[in-house]
């Protein structure tokens, strides 16, 4: 697969997929997205292949709207993981999407080790889906991470993209801010006063640089799209999927943590925040 990448969007998708009871709303769910992305599907099954199964997917893929989307049905033995990793990194593929699983209640949903690990070694961008859907489900409200990091606008731009193609009405960039960073014990009215003055400084400069990526994306993804900016002051990542959940996000976008350095090593234990309890679809960005 030859194809370039450009920066917003995705031109070829993986899908992997495995013989499981909500097969039908994942596969109708990923050629829907691929409908919207103008995207290519490719399908990946991990395990032996046999004509029943083939015959299995095919009938599923028929029945949906977007079956001319699926490019191709793979079928490859091996370890999940290690199959998966080597094909993604070894091929054109810019999303991999991966299904999250249910978790002790009906509202709950975590990341088994293998997509926990894929998340972290593929360089492509991918998106966990915690609630698949043989109906479409309108993508109203997109929050995506506003961390000052190099690769925030990429993930930004890949949020308004997402908006754009799937008639978002809102977005709303998130900019989660350390306690750290106000360095005031408040102890009375001054101290409180100087606080509240450092925070309004913070949230001023955080609001001026995200305001400075967002003049960089095109109009043309920034139409009809309502946007907003917030602040947050807390521990990253919990704040990020608190306030996702809290607002009933139906997309959450963050940026992707580089492979090395200790940076890397905070932001990906930041993520692991939101892995641990996914409160809504997650898009996790890789810049290219």
């Amino acid at each position: 697969m030859d194809i370039k990448k450009t920066k917003e969007g995705f031109n070829t998708i993986l899908f992997g997929f495995a013989f499981s009871p909500t097969l039908n709303q994942n596969i109708t769910e990923v050629t829907r997205l691929a409908h919207y992305f103008d995207a290519e599907l490719v399908l990946l099954h991990v395990g032996a292949y046999n004509e029943q199964k083939e015959g299995e997917i095919n009938r599923i893929i028929q029945k949906t709207e977007h079956a001319n989307r699926v490019k191709e049905v793979l079928w490859k033995d091996g370890d999940p993981y290690t199959t998966i990793k080597n094909f993604v990194n070894h091929s054109d593929v810019d999303l991999l999407v991966l299904g999250a699983q249910q978790h002790e209640t009906l509202y709950r949903f975590y990341i088994g080790s293998v997509a926990r690990k894929l998340t972290r070694h593929v360089n492509c961008s991918v998106l966990l889906l915690i609630n698949p859907s043989i109906e479409r489900k309108p993508c109203q409200h997109i929050v995506v991470n506003g961390l000052d990091h190099e690769n925030t606008s990429t993930a930004i731009s890949q949020a308004f993209f997402a908006g754009h193609k799937l008639q978002s009405k809102q977005i709303t960039i998130v900019e989660e801010i350390q306690n750290s960073e106000l360095k005031i014990s408040v102890e009375d009215d001054f101290s409180l006063k100087k606080a509240v003055k450092k925070e309004s400084e913070i949230t001023e400069r955080e609001d001026k640089r995200v305001h400075q990526i967002i003049e960089e994306i095109p109009e043309k993804l920034k139409k009809d799209i309502q946007l907003k900016t917030q602040s947050i002051f807390g521990k990253r990542g919990y704040s990020l999927g608190h306030y996702a959940e809290v607002v009933r996000a139906d997309l959450l976008v963050i940026n992707a943590p580089k492979s090395s350095g200790l940076f890397s090593r905070i932001f990906t234990r930041d993520v692991e925040f939101i892995l641990s309890d996914l409160p809504t679809d997650l898009l996790i960005v890789r810049a290219s």
